[in-house]
């Protein structure tokens, strides 16, 4: 993944990357919300992805235990969406996937130390259902809860500034 991340967020990337990755790998970088994670987005945020063929386990000496994929990627000059801070967009972002199997809110009130009951009125600001659990959630879905997440900040700022 960081390797990944250096060529996508590079002053001068790469348009495109053809890499042979463990076939789960591949799935997870192209996966669609419901299976998205952490990797997903990271990579989707720069790269449109897309998996050419598989290659089985007989084409190595020795063979892996495992398959493998030729994956795709068509990267992008700017992320595919506006993002107004992309520190808070992946802070939120891991936040929300650090306990994927809880929902939405939960993971987000740890993961960003949230106010007692605070991360359900965020989700809500942000159009986005609490009880949804992260790995649903679109590129988009995840900027509105940024940048919800930075409007919070700056009120609960202000007020301690103003005590």
């Amino acid at each position: 993944a960081p390797i990944l991340r250096h060529f996508l967020t590079a002053e001068f990337r790469p348009t495109r990357m053809v890499l042979l990755l463990q076939r789960e790998v591949a799935e997870t970088l192209a996966a669609k919300p419901g299976k998205m994670t952490l990797l997903s987005v990271s990579v989707q945020l720069y790269a449109s992805v897309r998996i050419l063929f598989t290659v089985p386990p007989e084409a190595f000496t020795p063979p892996p235990r495992v398959e493998s994929a030729v994956v795709r990627l068509d990267v992008h000059s700017r992320p595919v969406i506006d993002v107004e801070d992309e520190e808070r967009f992946f802070a939120v972002v891991r936040a929300g996937f650090r306990n994927p199997r809880k929902q939405l809110h939960n993971a987000i009130a740890q993961g960003l130390w949230l106010p007692s009951g605070a991360a359900p009125d965020l989700l809500r600001a942000a159009g986005i259902d609490p009880t949804r659990r992260a790995q649903t959630l679109t590129l988009e879905e995840w900027e509105r809860l940024a940048r919800a997440y930075g409007a919070l900040k700056r009120q609960i700022d202000e007020r301690r500034a103003s005590r």
